[in-house]
């Protein structure tokens, strides 16, 4: 029996997650609703507070759902060696659910945002799991790994912005080239 709700209430929370990472994504934190939330996942409103708290602490288990996919998708299966970096960015700029990340960036730029801090969080933990793959041999000289990681995550989210905003605009492969041309070689294979 207790295993029984256990399983309900673990399901309740990824309807939830889902379906508030979906509406974020479509219409922001701020313009999101617990009714929306609650009618998308099929599930009583009541359900949002008594697993999260309130609302912040449910956008806190979205980011912290998509980073953990974003950070599962970058590390290789054990035992098989990594695709290219360049690679997994592009492929992680394709997935449906990363608008959520674009759409969220624009409130949390603003001081006052109830999710600047969160956010915050999740940019610091990208550039952690980006350093950790690049060898500071590979970085030219004087280049530090901290500095060329803010370039290189800036540069994925400015891109991913534009993809987003305009993708007949943006061509993600070439986009993907002029990037491993300007990359020193090694870090292609890092």
């Amino acid at each position: 029996m207790a295993t029984r709700r256990i399983q309900r209430t673990e399901e309740s929370r990824r309807l939830l997650v889902t379906a508030a990472a979906e509406l974020f994504a479509e219409k922001g934190y701020r313009q999101t609703s617990f009714i929306d939330i609650a009618e998308k996942a099929g599930i009583s409103r009541g359900s949002i507070p008594w697993h999260f708290g309130n609302k912040l602490g449910l956008l806190e288990a979205v980011l912290d759902d998509r980073l953990h996919a974003v950070l599962t998708a970058l590390a290789p299966p054990a035992g098989e060696r990594p695709s290219s970096p360049l690679d997994q960015i592009t492929d992680f700029i394709r997935q449906p659910v990363t608008r959520l990340f674009i759409t969220l960036l624009a409130e949390a730029v603003e001081v006052d945002s109830p999710i600047r801090e969160h956010y915050a969080r999740l940019h610091a933990a990208l550039r952690q799991a980006v350093q950790a793959r690049i060898p500071a041999e590979a970085l030219p000289a004087e280049t530090t790994p901290e500095a060329f990681t803010v370039l290189l995550v800036g540069t994925v989210i400015g891109v991913h912005a534009q993809w987003r905003i305009a993708p007949e605009a943006v061509n993600l492969e070439a986009v993907q080239a002029t990037i491993r041309t300007l990359l020193p070689a090694s870090l292609e294979q890092a």
